[in-house]
């Protein structure tokens, strides 16, 4: 899929292939860390130097996504001593990890630093957990906050089950089906040695677990995690004398809404999300279609989430989701694996972090599981499976990362190996 247009969508096609990320890191997913957020930022920004082959000479810019009880981005560049040509830190959902990927390319592309490193620290489960509890609980109400609390949607899961009924409603969804993304996740999480949750899980387990907000059971719902993941960004020239093959970015759609995000069912059907909208930036900028993408990594806050995302960047077609995400195609081993790493419905949750993460190493080739170290020093992989065993697909080319903040607004990237 391509076009001979200069420019598609909202990006230049002249971005392609010019920029790349060239080093990833990560602490611990763990449940009570018993360190701040800023500990555990320099941590993952100090392990994705070391991944890229970097020192802090080398990176001069840095942007964070800063929700709850993060650390802003000068703390932890001064504990590296990273000087900063440009910093920003945001507030968004799950669709802001792409969206910084853009913007680290543009303010590169601008001239105003040289090096981008992104990161995201929380205490997501032992502070300030996001359905409003934990030990620093939410702030009182301000804001758009006054238009959702007061029709009871307090937490994530509340705010997204209408869509997921309208779904079931609309298309004979059934939570059979879906429960299926938590069986696939948990496989490829029994063979993710850093996962917190490495137990594989069966359709029966799922929907018998207990109901949170209809109609997602307790296992349809992602894990909560203390943690820090970091991304590092730069030209596609620079990439080539860093530590790993390079892995170029092919396009960004940021943080796209639908006409509305807030009561975003007031404007087109309730059961579609802002990835209807995004895939007209991020396939024609890509230069490819999601039928040439060998893993996705679509956000799993919700094992719904997945599948709406799925249907509406045209995986399959709108109302065939259950179907695609329960017929093994996004198996290892299937057609197009997803969420190789477990995602957050079992490695850990990161607002789409580990997934761009699992990616990159996806297309390095190098994926930490269980599989020996060769006499190289390099992971042999067996391409086994079974459990305990490999999670690295063979040969991939070109990834989609297809990031969710809730139905109104996403946001996405496609990677491919340099």
């Amino acid at each position: 899929m391509s076009s001979s247009a200069e420019t598609d969508g909202t990006t230049p096609k002249y971005l392609r292939d010019k920029y790349a990320i060239v080093g990833v890191g990560e602490t611990p997913y763990v449940r009570g860390s018993g360190r701040t957020t800023r500990a555990l930022g320099v941590e993952a920004v100090r392990n994705a130097m070391a991944d890229a082959g970097l020192d802090n000479t080398e990176v001069d810019g840095m942007l964070s996504y800063s929700s709850g009880d993060s650390t802003f981005a000068p703390f932890i560049a001064g504990d590296l001593g990273i000087r900063l040509n440009f910093y920003m830190d945001c507030f968004g959902g799950g669709s802001s990890t792409e969206a910084l990927i853009g913007i680290a390319i543009g303010v590169i592309e601008a001239g105003m630093c040289k090096t981008v490193a992104i990161f995201r620290a929380m205490n997501g489960y032992s502070q300030v957990r996001i359905g409003g509890t934990g030990a620093r609980s939410a702030a009182p109400i301000v804001g758009d906050q006054i238009h959702q609390r007061a029709y009871g949607w307090q937490s994530a899961g509340q705010m997204f089950a209408p869509t997921f009924m309208r779904h079931m409603y609309d298309y004979g969804t059934t939570p059979e089906q879906i429960a299926m993304v938590k069986v696939i996740h948990s496989e490829h999480a029994s063979n993710n040695p850093k996962a917190y949750y490495k137990q594989r899980y069966t359709v029966d387990d799922v929907v018998n677990s207990r109901i949170i907000v209809k109609p997602l059971h307790l296992l349809d719902c992602c894990v909560e995690t203390d943690s820090a993941t970091c991304i590092i960004v730069t030209r596609a020239e620079r990439a080539r004398d860093c530590r790993h093959h390079p892995v170029l970015i092919q396009a960004v759609a940021g943080r796209v809404n639908k006409p509305r995000m807030d009561l975003h069912y007031q404007a087109g059907p309730i059961s579609t999300v802002a990835g209807h909208y995004a895939k007209d930036i991020l396939w024609p900028n890509a230069g490819v279609g999601p039928e040439d993408i060998d893993i996705t990594g679509s956000y799993d806050a919700f094992t719904f989430t997945t599948m709406l995302q799925l249907e509406d960047y045209g995986f399959c077609k709108k109302g065939e989701g259950g179907e695609y995400v329960s017929n093994g195609t996004m198996r290892l081993g299937g057609a197009r694996p997803n969420n190789t790493s477990g995602g957050h419905l079992c490695e850990g949750y990161t607002h789409g972090m580990n997934m761009v993460i699992e990616n990159t190493r996806q297309l390095r080739r190098d994926i930490d599981d269980s599989c020996p170290i060769g006499p190289d020093g390099k992971r042999q992989h067996t391409y086994d499976y079974g459990e305990g065993g490999c999670r690295q697909v063979k040969d991939p080319e070109l990834t989609a990362n297809l990031g969710w903040a809730m139905p109104g607004t996403g946001s996405a990237m496609v990677m491919r190996r340099g």
